[in-house]
C-alpha cells in the first residue's frame, strides 16, 4: 500500500488543474506544466483535492500510484512556489558570469565553459562563486544543477569544484614522506 499515495495533493487558489483522461494540465503564476501519468492509475479531482488511485491491485499499479501523486504534486508546487538549487564554486579563480541566456564558467581549465539555460530556467549569479538556479520544473532544475556539477566535481583532497550547497566533501589525507 503506497502511503504517499493515500494523501491527496492539494490545490492552492492560484492554481488551476486541468486533468484529461491520463494527462495532466497545471497553471498558475510561474507557468504551465503539464504531465500523463502511467495507465496503471486514474486521477479525480474533488474540490481543491487530486487524489490518484490504481487501477487493481497489481504491483506495477501500486507502484505507479506513489510515483503519480509526488509527479502531479510537484508540478503543483512548482507552478505556484517553483524549485531552486544553489550550488558553490570552490577553488582559486574558479568563478561563473551570467550574460543573457548564457552561464561562463572559469574552472581552472585552458578555455571558458559556456552553458546554454533553457526557457523556463532562470539562473543567477549572486557572487562570482555561487550559483542559483530556479524553476518551475523539479526535473530540470536538478537536472541543468547536475549537468554544470559535472563540469567540475569537487575532488577529494583540496575540495576544488561545484559542489551543491551545504554538500559534504569527504577530505583525504595527502601523500607522506
Amino acid at each position: 500500500m503506497s502511503r504517499i499515495g493515500m494523501n491527496p495533493v492539494e490545490v492552492p487558489d492560484d492554481v488551476e488543474v486541468l486533468i484529461s483522461g491520463q494527462q495532466v494540465t497545471v497553471k498558475g503564476k510561474l507557468g504551465e506544466l503539464k504531465g500523463v501519468l502511467a495507465p496503471e492509475v486514474t486521477v479525480t479531482r474533488e474540490d481543491n483535492r487530486i487524489w490518484i488511485k490504481p487501477r487493481n491491485q497489481e504491483i506495477r499499479s501500486r507502484s505507479m500510484w506513489g510515483l503519480g501523486r509526488t509527479l502531479v504534486g510537484n508540478m503543483v508546487e512548482g507552478v505556484s512556489k517553483g524549485f531552486s538549487r544553489k550550488l558553490e564554486i570552490v577553488g582559486v579563480g574558479y568563478r561563473a558570469a551570467i550574460d543573457g541566456t548564457v552561464l561562463t564558467l572559469q574552472l581552472g581549465y585552458s578555455h571558458d565553459i559556456k552553458v546554454m539555460i533553457p526557457d523556463g530556467i532562470q539562473v543567477t549569479c549572486g557572487k562570482p562563486t555561487e550559483i542559483e538556479i530556479t524553476g518551475a520544473n523539479k526535473q530540470q532544475v536538478g537536472q541543468i544543477a547536475a549537468d554544470i556539477r559535472s563540469l567540475r566535481k569537487p575532488e577529494p583532497y583540496k575540495g576544488k569544484g561545484i559542489k551543491y550547497e551545504g554538500e559534504y566533501i569527504f577530505r583525504k589525507e595527502g601523500k607522506k614522506k
